[in-house]
């Protein structure tokens, strides 16, 4: 198929897939002639279009890139009848290339004939929340690059670098300079070279939880210094509190089942439910239920362009109040 449609933020993994995909079909020779990559601009669709009919010059395919296309969020009807002409008759020797951080509109036109005609791809950052998927990269990851981590190193990497790949291959490529090819790396030769400097968004909802407030600042200013998108980090912590207060809620209802718990959790593998448990076990579900909203309300600020990182900090602050008094006491009359 000649056509592709590549979305998501997960720039390091699409930039891999584009370079391997541009290299399987140009002529080294030729490609200076036949490779255009095409940035965001008025008549930059028309553009790439009108190149992609053009045929390759000298040996191999045309490699033809739009750059952060917007067609998938917004379609003029002209535009709209320019695919509609064109998109069928792309020649088999040229490769269309089409890609954007944003999940297209599935409800736009446009959207449904790329659907048609091309192999659609997600790029998406796994959730920072989803640690199950988190450790499943990790042991994808170490298979290609050839290193052998124990399941604690697998774990405290997943924790570690999160949903960061760039920088995950980067890690692992110092323990595979570090092992020989037998070797499997212990956790505390992995901590050792990889450190811990890096700071995930649960580690945030870990110290919030606790009613840490002096942990969770320098959490929060840790984050932001490794630039961590505010807005990443409430996803995060929406995500993890929502977990804790299904958990507890099917706990108090009397569930004992942790296959039924998992399913309203929304929990890949029930056997987290375990660790859940006893995460949410000094937990009242007054107070879960109350942070919900405090988030909600943190996310909405930012949406609205509030001053980022204080009106991170305040609302971070009025969490860990809220956590911070374990044993809600009974009054006394």
């Amino acid at each position: 198929m000649p056509i592709y449609l590549y979305f998501g933020e997960d720039q390091y993994s699409m930039m891999q897939t584009i370079n391997a995909l541009r290299e399987s079909v140009l002529d080294p020779i030729w490609a200076s002639f036949n490779y255009d990559k095409i940035s965001p601009a008025t008549d930059a669709v028309q553009t790439g279009l009108n190149q992609a009919m053009t045929p390759p010059f000298g040996s191999g395919s045309r490699f033809v890139w739009l750059v952060d296309t917007n067609i998938t969020q917004h379609c003029s009807q002209n535009l709209l009848e320019d695919l509609e002409r064109t998109l069928p008759q792309i020649p088999e020797a040229t490769i269309l290339l089409l890609t954007t951080p944003n999940k297209p509109d599935k409800r736009l036109k446009s959207t449904k004939l790329l659907q048609k005609w091309a192999e659609v791809r997600d790029f998406s950052p796994i959730p920072p929340w989803k640690t199950e998927l988190l450790e499943e990269q990790v042991k994808e990851m170490a298979q290609e690059v050839g290193v052998k981590l124990t399941p604690p190193g697998v774990a405290f990497l997943a924790e570690a670098l999160g949903n960061d790949r760039r920088q995950l291959h980067s890690e692992l490529t110092k323990l595979q300079l570090y092992a020989n090819k037998n070797t499997v790396l212990d956790l505390e030769v992995i901590t050792t070279l990889v450190g811990s400097q890096t700071q995930s968004s649960l580690k945030l909802a870990t110290a919030i939880r606790s009613g840490d407030t002096v942990k969770a600042l320098e959490l929060v200013a840790d984050l932001i210094a490794h630039n961590e998108h505010p807005l990443r980090i409430v996803a995060t912590l929406v995500g993890q509190f929502r977990t804790w207060f299904w958990v507890k809620l099917m706990i108090e209802t009397g569930e004992k089942d942790e296959k039924a718990i998992a399913q309203a959790a929304e929990i890949g593998n029930p056997k987290r439910v375990y660790f859940l448990r006893q995460e949410v076990k000094s937990l009242s579900l007054n107070q879960l239920q109350k942070s919900l909203p405090l988030l909600l309300d943190l996310e909405v600020s930012l949406k609205q362009g509030k001053e980022e990182v204080s009106t991170l900090q305040t609302k971070v602050i009025e969490l860990c109040q809220l956590f911070s008094q374990k044993n809600i006491s009974r009054k006394i009359y």
